[in-house]
C-alpha cells in the first residue's frame, strides 16, 4: 500500500512539508510506503508526473500553507489540474488534508481542500482534533507537540482504514458502482 502526500507549499523543506513528514513518518511505521510529491509547482508537467503517481497510489494527503484565510494558489491550480486529468485514479481513495500556518484561516483551508476529495467520492480520514499545524518556521512547527501529535494521528487512522479496506477486498467487498451523472438543464 502506498500514500501520495502533496506538498502544496513552493517551499521544499517548509512548515506544510513538516507536517506531511510527520504523517509519513506515522503510516511508514505502520508498514504503509509514502511518498511526498512537491506540487507547489502547478505546471502541466508536474501535475502530469502526480497523476502517474496518484494512479499507483491508494490513498492521498493534501497539504497546504494558508495564505491570505485560504490555501495557496499553488495548490488550488494544482488540484484543479489534477482532479481533471487523473480524477478517475482518485474515485474512492482515503484522503485527507494538513495545513499549516502561523495563527489563522487553516479550517477555511481545511474546506476548500476537502471538496475535492468529496467530489470524488474519497473517504475522508480525520484525526483527534483539525488536522492543522502552527508556526512560521519548521522548527516552530516541530514545537507544536498538539500538532505533531494531531499529524501522528492521522497517519496511523490512514493507515487503519487502508488496512480495512484490503481486509474488505480480500474478503470479497466490492466497490461501489457509480451512477452514470443526472445532466440537468437549468434554465435562468
Amino acid at each position: 500500500m502506498k500514500v501520495l502526500l502533496l506538498n502544496g507549499s513552493p517551499r521544499k523543506a517548509g512548515c506544510t512539508y513538516t507536517a506531511l513528514t510527520v504523517v509519513a513518518e506515522a503510516l511508514e511505521k505502520q508498514g504503509i510506503e509514502t511518498e511526498i510529491f512537491q506540487a507547489g509547482n502547478p505546471d502541466m508537467e508536474n501535475v502530469k508526473a502526480a497523476a502517474v503517481k496518484m494512479a499507483e497510489s491508494d490513498a492521498l494527503v493534501v497539504g497546504s500553507p494558508v495564505y491570505w484565510a485560504s490555501p495557496s494558489g499553488q495548490i488550488i491550480e494544482f488540484m484543479d489540474k489534477l482532479c481533471s486529468c487523473a480524477g478517475k485514479d482518485m474515485l474512492h481513495k482515503p484522503a485527507a488534508a494538513v495545513t499549516s500556518a502561523r495563527r489563522a484561516g487553516t479550517t477555511a483551508t481545511l474546506d476548500v481542500i476537502m471538496k475535492y476529495f468529496t467530489y470524488h467520492q474519497m473517504p475522508v480520514v480525520s484525526s483527534n482534533y483539525w488536522t492543522m499545524v502552527h508556526g512560521n518556521t519548521p522548527d516552530e512547527v516541530q514545537q507544536d507537540a498538539e500538532g505533531i501529535q494531531i499529524m501522528r494521528t492521522l497517519g496511523n487512522n490512514m493507515s487503519w482504514l487502508l488496512k480495512c479496506l484490503e481486509a474488505g477486498k480480500k474478503a470479497g467487498i466490492e466497490m461501489p458502482v457509480d451512477e452514470e451523472k443526472i445532466k440537468t438543464n437549468f434554465i435562468r
